[in-house]
């Protein structure tokens, strides 16, 4: 039995000695970029792929200001006369024309309403930069979250290796069953999959900044630089809807899209107005017994179309109906803000008070329970199982504080997003 119990302690020192490698692996393997909240959402907003291409949008909306200012283009036209009888060519002549056509009051109404959608074009932007930014911060500290679980399941991992460290040695004395120290092994190996799962989810988060901040090198990921300690804020919900119902950039371009829908309705009503196509000719008429320089006519006129589709109004009743529809939709707009805002806003109190409840409470009582079962373990006047039990308890515990303590932060990064202010710095 000696010789087993040699052959089983030797087993868990070398899986022991492999744990610690693996630990030491799961950290090496990549390039940190250490960044904070600022330095990140700098790096954003430069290098955003998606932002990038929402930009031009804006220059879009700039040429169709300049397409909105041209005028009808002049025409130019040559005929060429020529008389026969039968065979015989009698005379001959050509003809030559300029026309225009003359608008009233269309490309002033165009030109209106191309400046209105760069403004709503802009505000648009300005919105979708508000929701990138703060959807840069979520990802922020996700990032910072899963790199504070993997340094739970680490700490969780290597005090649980301990004890089945001290327990081969224990098993070696024969103070404690073999089963026991089997347990203890096996709980140590269940952990170390879970430090594994733990980095790999790490890793993955890191590889979501890098999408955020238009990077494609793989080997080199920024690391989240923030120290959390709970948030406590004091907002005032009236004032962060008046706030928001004020200058939220959705707001803005709901208030010009208002804005849009009226000068088209101008644009559609100046449509209708009567064009004036001015010509001026002139015309020689030679013909072959009298080779001179010929009769010349010179001609002008103005061509008049009788807008018989005006009585149509169709059109007129579509851009009205727009314009009743983008008034709705501000009203809508505004209120589903308010609604936003009191969600946003008392999530992040509850958020609030768990994280005090924890770190008032339960970490301490958690931590305090764990080291007096190792302690009376270590004595023998408790079972393993009582050990394994508050350990799991603890690593709940920690890792229900950190993902409470994350969304506290991300409560407040959704507070600001609904009420469209910015002055967070981690």
């Amino acid at each position: 039995m000696k010789q087993i119990d040699k052959i089983l302690l030797i087993v868990i020192v070398l899986l022991s000695c492999a744990g610690e490698v693996l630990v030491a692996q799961t950290d090496t393997s990549f390039i940190k970029q250490p960044v904070n909240l600022n330095q990140f959402l700098q790096v954003v907003s430069e290098n955003n792929l998606e932002f990038a291409a929402e930009k031009y949008n804006v220059k879009i909306s700039e040429a169709a200001i300049e397409m909105a200012r041209v005028v009808p283009d002049p025409t130019f036209s040559f005929d060429w006369l020529e008389n026969r009888e039968q065979k015989e060519r009698s005379g001959f002549g050509y003809a030559s024309e300029l026309g225009t056509t003359v608008e009233f009051g269309k490309r002033r109404a165009r030109v209106g309403l191309a400046k209105s959608e760069l403004s709503v074009t802009q505000a648009q932007l300005d919105d979708y930069f508000r929701n990138l930014r703060a959807d840069a911060a979520l990802v922020f500290l996700e990032a910072e979250k899963q790199n504070q679980l993997y340094l739970i399941k680490q700490k969780s991992y290597l005090t649980m290796k301990k004890l089945a460290d001290a327990d081969s040695i224990r098993l070696e004395l024969g103070s404690i069953m073999e089963t026991d120290a089997i347990q203890s092994k096996l709980e140590a190996g269940m952990l170390m999959n879970e430090l594994l799962q733990a980095d790999a989810n790490w890793r993955n988060a890191l590889h979501e900044l890098n999408l955020f901040a238009g990077v494609s090198a793989i080997d080199t990921l920024f690391i989240p630089q923030i120290q959390m300690k709970g948030i406590l804020r004091s907002f005032n919900l009236n004032s962060l809807i008046e706030v928001a119902v004020q200058n939220r950039s959705d707001v803005v371009s709901a208030k010009l899209n208002m804005e849009v829908s009226a000068k088209n309705r101008v644009l559609v009503k100046r449509e209708r107005n009567i064009d004036l196509d001015l010509k001026l000719g002139l015309e020689n008429d030679y013909s072959l017994p009298n080779s001179g320089s010929g009769a010349k006519i010179i001609s002008a006129g103005v061509g008049i179309p009788l807008k018989f589709s005006n009585f149509n109004k169709g059109e007129i009743n579509a851009a009205e109906l727009f314009e009743q529809q983008t008034e709705k939709q501000f009203n809508f707009v505004t209120q589903k803000i308010t609604n936003e805002i009191v969600k946003a806003y008392q999530y992040f109190l509850s958020t609030e008070k768990q994280v005090i409840n924890y770190q008032e409470n339960l970490l301490k009582q958690s931590e305090h329970v764990l080291k007096g079962k190792i302690y009376s373990y270590d004595r023998g006047e408790t079972s393993l199982l009582e050990v394994l039990n508050a350990q799991r308890t603890f690593n709940e515990i920690q890792s229900s504080y950190i993902e409470i303590l994350v969304d506290n932060y991300m409560a407040l990064v959704d507070l600001e997003r609904t009420a469209g202010i910015w002055d967070i710095s981690f």
